[in-house]
């Protein structure tokens, strides 16, 4: 059986870095990539004006159709429109709320669901 060492520092061969860094080289780096920086925002948020797309300029029509693309109680919605998606819901006896059906008729909100595209 093997004794236990006493100087454990021999054991591990680190040394520690003693030279410390200078604050203002990460603060340059940190600012440079904040303010003033050519690095492009996601395209989640990026709407297409070049504007940042925080959501505020959908209706409450919109909210309440992301919502039922949110739910999968109705199945998937990947590769079909919100309507097609309504419909199938209908047909398997799912009872997809009769709203969405009236909003989609309508036809002044977008078809493709809020996944369309980005997944």
């Amino acid at each position: 059986m093997a004794t236990p060492s006493k100087n454990i520092e021999g054991f591990y061969k680190q040394k520690k870095n003693t030279a410390s860094k200078s604050k203002s080289s990460n603060s340059t780096k940190h600012a440079a990539a904040t303010s003033g920086s050519n690095i492009a925002q996601p395209p989640a948020l990026v709407s297409r004006g070049g504007s940042l797309d925080l959501g505020d300029d959908t209706g409450e029509e919109e909210q309440v159709l992301r919502q039922f693309d949110m739910n999968m109680a109705f199945g998937p919605c990947i590769g079909m429109t919100r309507l097609d998606r309504w419909e199938r819901a209908q047909r398997l006896g799912l009872n997809p709320p009769k709203e969405i059906q009236s909003i989609l008729n309508r036809g002044e909100v977008k078809p493709q669901s809020l996944f369309d595209g980005r997944v």
